[in-house]
């Protein structure tokens, strides 16, 4: 599946709205599990907040230019309509008129025209507004809709088992046909009319206010998202041959494990195992806690990530295998005979840096989220850089991961080293074969169509009344899918999400049945918040971290469905430390990749080398401060082996966030009808994060109830 979407994501890069897509999503899996409105938002990227005084300043010192409207006429506008429409309106007025000053270029017409504009389309009537709103609301899920099954239909060919892919259906797949939305409705003013009549409220007031919200007033806030910035094509570009270069730098980083050699000058790994840097490098790592002999080839792998950290690493090493490598001594042979070499020259850090400076170029454009920072955490993750570190420092710094450091050891029967971050040994392994799983899916499911068939029925196991069952089941297809799967989710209420499974000739295996579950509580997510949300600019959930908690929720209840009873001993426990040590790791990796981003914005001037050594610098602060009081030893780097930081900026704080989150909805769910509570909650739609939270399962996102569970199977597990 990753090879498809890297195949997709490489077709839309001339598309200029996936070029920008590209800032936020670093795959075509989580831009289908967005819906259209939240997808459009984050294109618009931030508002005119400020006045369009200070908008011009700010970007003519950077050498660009966006508002062509002076403080004056912006004044005068404000004025006018406050005379005609009353001082109670002030708010609205001020706030409305300085977001479409700020947008407002030379091209959309003069001051005089721009005064006119707002004096013909504000609207003070409350049912006029409202009327408005919905109208634009209908539209958009007309275009949006439409727009989402053209992109479906064209990509066929690229997504479905349906023969050879031709040079044609690649074309065809590449076309975007939301490419020229955000140009179209600013020229048309359309867009203007919504900045001027719906609010932009960042993310402080939206934390203040939005509790306190009625439905409509949500609503209308998230219509207030839609359009708040105007990048120009030329960075967009600019973004996205960066991005794509970085991605092909790190898809070709490939290291041959049978060139690898040890003290003794002997291989431990096959002779073609090829594996891709962090991923390959870290999940052989992980699969070898269960090799009585895996400890001197897991220490092998960790300096391996070191030299690459480091850029020690022999460049003929990388992607190739005409050379023998020991990665603990740094020596390189050919034929037998030791030779020179040239190490990396800090490519992996000039990818990053090249990222960084065309953010840098972007940010006058994005006035109320002036960096990359505010844009990933205040308007894309709507959680702040502050409360996320704090989340995340809190639980690294906890006893419960100290106690669990201990346990680990213990069971290793050996002290902990560095790369342990990644053991492994908590994870629930099945008692039942896989072959014997598969022999039952395939029974179930000889086609994929059969799978749809069934869906009714699995949704009744799950909880659900036959009734709702059958609506919801309904409104997805299932589809026979070229990769392993995936979701993508309807945009107007009278289309259907699509299911996208993998059968073999005998049917679904366990594997394809597996993943097939998850797809499908991605779409009964994507069905509710589309068909049941009150409001079609609330449709969906607020990030890819709540989605990712439904499907989860229902693939690891597949064996129910099939009606195994797969006994663990001292499952729930094994799960809870599994999801605190993998977060406790993750954590450490995400407050990196943020840290160094504040380093670079305090540090524009910064060279390839400087970063590098801020990165080794920082990983090794975060790891005295947070893991060296449980692995006993310091300084280590390794931390800043994930590839994510080199080409999808800021993107790695998403997956701790996921985990928390997941972790309480699903202590939520035990005890109850989880079918019940997950129609409530998703009925919520896209409101913020911790107000979600909070209508859901009564609490905020905490690190609280992962370091109770954690605790409590540190008991049990003693």
């Amino acid at each position: 599946m990753k090879k498809l979407q890297k195949s997709i994501d490489n077709k839309c890069k001339g598309c200029k709205f996936m070029r920008f897509l590209k800032t936020f999503f670093h795959s075509t899996e989580r831009y289908r599990k967005m819906n259209a409105i939240r997808i459009i938002t984050i294109c618009a990227m931030a508002t005119g907040m400020l006045c369009a005084r200070s908008v011009t300043i700010h970007a003519q010192q950077q050498g660009t230019t966006m508002s062509s409207i002076s403080k004056t006429a912006a004044d005068n506008s404000i004025q006018k309509l406050i005379n005609a429409n009353g001082e109670k309106n002030r708010f609205r007025i001020e706030r409305g008129v300085r977001q479409t000053a700020s947008l407002w270029t030379r091209d959309d017409g003069s001051e005089q025209e721009f005064e006119s504009f707002c004096a013909k389309h504000f609207i003070v009537d409350e049912q006029k507004l409202k009327t408005l709103f919905e109208k634009i609301s209908e539209n958009f899920e007309s275009i949006l809709g439409h727009y989402n099954k053209i992109s479906l239909d064209l990509k066929r060919a690229l997504h479905l088992d349906l023969g050879p892919i031709e040079p044609v259906d690649e074309i065809f797949g590449g076309f975007d046909p939301y490419a020229h939305f955000t140009d179209d409705f600013y020229r048309n003013k359309i867009a203007f009319i919504i900045t001027l009549n719906f609010p932009f409220y960042n993310l402080k007031e939206k934390n203040e206010l939005g509790p306190k919200w009625t439905r409509l007033e949500w609503a209308y806030a998230r219509m207030g998202d839609l359009f708040t910035s105007r990048v120009p094509a030329r960075l967009n570009q600019e973004f996205s041959e960066v991005t794509t270069t970085a991605d092909t730098y790190i898809a070709q980083y490939n290291i041959y494990m049978g060139q690898l050699l040890d003290a003794k000058g002997k291989t431990l790994f096959p002779a073609e195992l090829r594996l891709i840097s962090h991923w390959g490098l870290r999940d052989e790592l992980k699969s070898r806690y269960a090799d009585k002999n895996g400890l001197a080839k897991q220490r092998m792998i960790y300096e391996v990530m070191k030299r690459i950290i480091s850029q020690e690493i022999p460049e003929p090493v990388i992607n190739n295998k005409t050379h023998q490598w020991n990665p603990a001594t740094n020596k390189m042979f050919l034929d037998g005979k030791e030779t020179a070499f040239r190490s990396e020259p800090n490519t992996r850090f000039q990818h990053w840096l090249n990222i960084y400076r065309v953010c840098r170029k972007i940010d006058p454009y994005t006035p109320a989220y002036p960096n990359m920072i505010l844009r990933q955490f205040d308007q894309n993750t709507e959680l702040s850089y502050e409360e996320v570190e704090k989340l995340f420092t809190g639980l690294m710094s906890s006893e419960t991961v100290r106690k669990t450091g201990a346990l680990i050891s213990k069971r290793l029967k050996r002290k902990l080293e560095p790369f342990d971050i990644w053991y492994d040994g908590f994870k629930a392994r099945s008692t039942i074969s896989e072959d014997e799983l598969s022999q039952k899916t395939r029974t179930l499911y000889p086609t994929h169509k059969h799978f749809e068939k069934d869906m009714p029925n699995i949704l009744v196991k799950l909880g659900f009344g036959e009734q709702r069952a059958k609506t919801i089941a309904s409104m997805i297809v299932v589809d026979a899918s070229r990769g392993a799967g995936h979701a993508w989710g309807a945009q107007m209420k009278s289309e259907k999400a699509h299911l996208r499974s993998r059968s073999g000739k005998d049917g679904m295996d366990y594997k394809g049945y597996n993943i097939a579950m998850h797809e499908f509580g991605h779409n009964v997510e994507q069905t509710i918040t589309l068909q049941d949300v009150d409001y079609y600019m609330l449709n969906g959930v607020p990030t890819t971290a709540f989605t990712e908690a439904i499907a989860f929720n229902f693939q690891k209840r597949d064996l129910d469905v099939l009606g195994i009873k797969n006994e663990i001993p001292n499952q729930k426990e094994l799960e809870s430390l599994d999801k605190l040590w993998s977060s406790y790791e993750i954590m450490g990796v995400a407050l990196l990749d943020m840290r160094v981003w504040k380093w670079l914005y305090a540090n524009p001037d910064a060279d390839a080398e400087q970063l590098k050594n801020q990165v080794s610098k920082t990983a090794k602060e975060i790891w005295n401060e947070f893991y060296a009081p449980v692995f006993g030893v310091k300084d280590q780097t390794i931390l800043a082996i994930y590839s994510h930081m080199i080409d999808n900026p800021i993107y790695l704080p998403a997956y701790p966030l996921g985990h928390l989150i997941e972790f309480q909805i699903n202590q939520y769910f035990e005890g109850k009808n989880m079918a019940v509570e997950m129609d409530r909650m998703l009925k919520q739609g896209r409101i913020l994060p911790q107000v979600w939270m909070k209508g859901a399962v009564g609490k905020e996102i905490s690190i609280e109830p992962m370091l109770k569970a954690g605790e409590e199977a540190l008991r049990v597990m003693k």
